[in-house]
């Protein structure tokens, strides 16, 4: 890792389940550059001893990150961050992208679920905002 040791705290009295308060947190730590592509997570046991909580959670949480491309499992070499995880952000983004993920972390961490965001998601784009008129912009 970057010299930098993360630490993950589950806050167990959340409504949000400890599998995704750990799925969010190694995203956040791999948007923020805490981890970096190539960086070994923890083994299952070890994070999940570490954390107070069953192996299979953490499972779910790695699986979870894999389908959405921040790392990538081999059989016998454990989790690894992904080179360039899908989705990730460039240097010339203008901001919405960042924006959008930050809508869509909160919304996960306030308890929704992937498919109300998704639902969420679909409408929006069904229903785009009204363009906005250049000439009442100063």
């Amino acid at each position: 890792m970057n010299g930098v040791e993360p630490t993950l705290e589950l806050d167990l009295r959340s409504p949000v389940p400890p599998f995704e308060q750990i799925r969010a947190g190694i995203s956040a730590f791999v948007d923020a550059g805490v981890l970096a592509p190539g960086d070994r997570l923890p083994s299952v046991r070890a994070l999940a001893a570490d954390l107070g909580v069953a192996p299979n959670t953490v499972v779910r949480a790695y699986r979870e990150l894999e389908s959405a491309g921040v790392v990538r499992t081999a059989r016998g070499k454990g989790t690894v961050v992904a080179d360039r995880p899908r989705g990730a952000l460039t240097a010339d983004d203008d901001g919405t992208a960042r924006t959008l993920e930050a809508a869509v972390h909160s919304a996960l961490a306030a308890g929704w679920d992937r498919e109300r965001v998704q639902r969420v998601v679909e409408a929006a784009l069904v229903s785009p905002p009204a363009p906005v008129d250049r000439k009442d912009t100063p």
